[in-house]
């Protein structure tokens, strides 16, 4: 009996070994082929006082315009994207290419094309940067930079709105189109980005360098917009507003935090600087709410019920860059607009030499 437990004893041990063995030899096949830990979960980076830092350069180029073209939804379908997209990368390809060093001169006075590159020759699209691809808000491929209206589009001009965009082109057609400088565009003069560019409403311009830099400060937000390097001052702490009749370009921009998202508030635009016609009464307010490590989401409300029947906003992503904004020197050998103003004196003059019709 004793005998027989001892050997039944025995079995039990070496039982044990072996399935100790084998859950050892387990163990070590799972380690070698166990998955990877997991990255861990992002998390927003703060400033020292507390709240998300969007401190670095970002980028809202895109191809997305900001209103919606007829027939399409809010959100592109995969093929409307992969079409749209590649209309872009093959008209880039062609107009990226090198131009003939031997090709003729343009014709005397221009060949009558419009645009960067046209009438006597400019720019190709190695310098251009327009944006490659259509937005992504929230996992939507965006058709529009507009969602409020649903139609994602700027909303129709109240009475006194259209009543002022007649006077305003009334005063400028005193004057002749090459007669003074002020009658050139502000990014002709080397004043402000094209557009709404600088902003507010940050908005693309479909051109080259939408690209923008953030400094934060407890007490101030800085934007520094690559275009014509503007650089707009938001107030964090409580200041008292700009009185109604001094307004700077970009004008008096206030900030606030709600939760992790910077509300900014901006009235008094300098009145050479009109979004879309906007009256003296024109409010922006801007949204930035950083979603992940590359894209902060930004959204913006026009308020100015005496321009627009009702307020609209818009929607698009700032991505982050990794690459250095360089200044943008607008005016270092730039002669256009003192030729633009001595070629139509010298065509003055030209006609004016010329002896009357009988």
């Amino acid at each position: 009996m004793n005998r027989t437990k001892t050997m039944m004893t025995r079995m039990a041990f070496v039982v044990a070994g072996i399935t100790m063995m084998s859950a050892t030899a387990s163990a070590q096949g799972a380690k070698a082929t166990a998955p990877k830990p997991r990255k861990a979960a992002w998390v927003v980076p703060r400033t020292p006082d507390g709240h998300p830092d969007f401190q670095g350069n970002w980028s809202n180029g895109t191809m997305t315009p900001l209103e919606r073209p007829a027939g399409m939804g809010r959100a592109l379908t995969p093929e409307q994207v992969v079409a749209m997209e590649k209309i872009r990368a093959d008209t880039v390809e062609q107009l990226a290419k090198q131009s003939d060093p031997n090709r003729p001169a343009p014709p005397k006075g221009g060949d009558g094309s419009t645009g960067a590159a046209g009438n006597v020759g400019g720019y190709n699209y190695f310098w251009i940067d327009a944006g490659d691809h259509m937005a992504t808000v929230n996992g939507e491929r965006r058709s529009s930079i507009i969602v409020d209206p649903v139609n994602g589009r700027v909303p129709a001009l109240t009475a006194a709105g259209r009543e002022r965009a007649a006077e305003r082109l009334r005063a400028y057609r005193k004057f002749g189109e090459y007669d003074n400088p002020e009658n050139r565009p502000l990014a002709e003069r080397c004043i402000m980005s094209f557009g709404s560019n600088a902003g507010p409403p940050m908005l693309p311009n479909y051109f080259y360098n939408n690209n923008y830099t953030f400094v934060q400060t407890k007490d101030h937000v800085m934007i520094m917009t690559e275009m014509v390097h503007d650089a707009r001052t938001i107030h964090m702490r409580p200041v008292a507003r700009l009185p109604k009749p001094i307004r700077p370009w970009m004008g008096d921009s206030h900030g606030r935090w709600e939760g992790d998202t910077l509300v900014v508030e901006t009235t008094n635009f300098h009145p050479e600087q009109l979004f879309r016609g906007a009256s003296d009464n024109l409010k922006v307010i801007e949204r930035f709410h950083m979603v992940d490590a590359n894209t902060i989401l930004y959204r913006f409300t026009i308020d100015d019920l005496t321009t627009f029947t009702q307020k609209w906003s818009g929607e698009l992503p700032f991505i982050k860059m990794n690459q250095l904004i360089y200044e943008y020197a607008c005016h270092e050998g730039n002669y256009a607009l003192s030729n633009i103003l001595s070629g139509e004196r010298a065509r003055e003059r030209e006609a004016a030499a010329k002896p009357p019709k009988p």
